[in-house]
């Protein structure tokens, strides 16, 4: 057998991952609040980008006041602390403009408000420090997260001492504040009502877990009384607050900021993207005009041209995915006409291939097209994901969107005798009847994402 080397040429295909591609598939991504933080800090470290109706007419006559007589490697050199990148910070900082992020909450914290009443109680045998130590170990909702031994332990005093100083401060309002378990919360809310010898008092303290389970039965037979009152006393408990100090907690308020806009318009659904939630950029014609006059192999003219190729990929990257999110946004019109003209009730089944292939994309476009994004309807707004669900089986072979099986499970069990709630199995045969097929399982976990309890759990006596 003759051994030898030969040569081979093959040619493949290979999508090569270039910085500007990369920028690209984020920023489409991006929803609209993100990709204004963005167009701003581009905005900021490239002098050849300007926005529209934005910049003052005193910075840009800064820019073209002598372009020509500039030392511009010096100018570069110092660019970030000239003053117009100081002119650029403020046209970004427009007192028109409103930030969310300036929105400080000025309420009153947890542990100020319970340290001024401890400050404002009658206590004879002060403990400061001890206080302080058990209201600032505290969580969020208002439930202490120290054994009374590790207090004692880390502050060198008796457990009796701890006993007494948390017995103050579980006194305190909000009532129920300082307990170590959900129990402890309900006992001390109760006892501050004067209800320690009352059968919601012992039904708490004895069967609270059987209380959850709903063992109406079983509870009325150990304190021999009647499953109407347990009934009766389970919803009195339920007005009570199992977590007291959530009224304090600093929760971040989320503002929607819809990426699009659907109105009907003489009959038809007209897609309109809000551009106010990201300026318009365009390219400085000062810079570009800069650019031509250069010398060739000019370190400025090099300087200029990197930052005009990548304020123009960014320009360009911004206007795809306008014209990407439009033509997701049209696609899923054509396919949900008849959720905006009737309702929620009437959402198809519709998956993120079939928008990619109507469109002729890839499926992962259209999930970053979609994802984190808004958009504004008279039905109200929506996330965009909101449309795309998995489906069931009709009686007659067509696909019924999750979400409205979902609406005709919820409206079944509003509708169920309270006395003698339907089960699963039930809820499956109402549906069937309805032309939807679906399984007890699926029944289970619809019923469960809309957090509704099971059967047992429902029935009231």
């Amino acid at each position: 057998m003759q051994m030898g080397h030969t040569q081979q040429l093959i040619q493949t295909q290979k999508l090569i991952m270039t910085p500007q591609l990369k920028q690209s598939i984020k920023i489409l991504q991006l929803n609209s609040i993100d990709l204004r933080q963005l167009i701003m800090s581009e905005f900021l470290k490239n002098p050849i980008l300007e926005i529209e109706e934005h910049i003052s007419d005193e910075l840009n006559e800064h820019r073209e006041n002598d372009v020509n007589q500039v030392d511009w490697k010096e100018y570069w050199k110092d660019y970030y602390k000239s003053p117009v990148y100081s002119a650029r910070i403020q046209s970004t900082n427009n007192e028109n403009d409103y930030n969310y992020e300036n929105i400080v909450s000025t309420t009153i914290t947890l542990q100020d408000f319970l340290m001024e009443q401890y400050r404002l109680a009658p206590i004879t045998d002060r403990k400061d420090e001890i206080a302080y130590f058990i209201i600032n170990s505290l969580n969020a909702n208002g439930y202490l997260l120290l054994t009374l031994e590790e207090i004692a332990k880390n502050n060198e005093v008796d457990l009796e001492i701890i006993e007494k100083t948390l017995s103050i401060v579980q006194s305190f309002e909000p009532s129920g504040i300082g307990a170590r378990d959900l129990r402890e919360c309900l006992i001390i809310q109760l006892t501050n009502r004067d209800l320690e010898y009352s059968n919601a008092y012992r039904i708490v303290d004895r069967f609270i877990n059987e209380l959850a389970a709903h063992k109406f039965p079983y509870i009325a037979k150990q304190l021999t009384i009647t499953v109407e009152e347990v009934q009766s006393i389970y919803d009195f408990i339920r007005t009570l607050e199992p977590k007291p100090g959530r009224e304090f907690s600093s929760t971040e308020l989320r503002y929607i900021t819809p990426d699009a806009i659907i109105k009907k318009v003489q009959g038809e659904y007209i897609v309109t993207l809000t551009e106010s939630s990201s300026p318009r950029l365009k390219i400085s014609n000062v810079y570009r005009n800069l650019l031509y006059s250069s010398e060739k192999n000019n370190e400025s003219a090099n300087y200029i041209s990197e930052k005009l190729n990548s304020a123009s990929w960014l320009i360009k990257s911004i206007e795809q995915r306008k014209r990407t999110i439009r033509r997701v946004i049209e696609e899923i019109i054509k396919r949900q006409n008849d959720f905006f003209e009737y309702g929620k009730g009437h959402l198809k089944p519709m998956t993120l291939n079939e928008i990619a292939s109507s469109i002729d994309v890839h499926e992962s476009t259209v999930s970053r097209a979609t994802s984190g994004k808004y958009v504004e309807t008279p039905l109200g707004t929506f996330e965009l994901k909101y449309f795309f669900s998995s489906g069931v089986e009709g009686t007659c072979g067509e696909k019924i969107s999750s979400e409205s099986v979902k609406k005709h499970i919820k409206r079944i069990i509003e509708e169920e005798n309270p006395k003698k709630p339907y089960s699963d199995n039930k809820i499956v045969t109402i549906l069937e009847t309805e032309g939807i097929l679906i399984s007890r399982r699926t029944v289970a976990k619809y019923r469960s994402s809309l957090n509704i309890v099971c059967t047992s759990q429902r029935r009231r006596y």
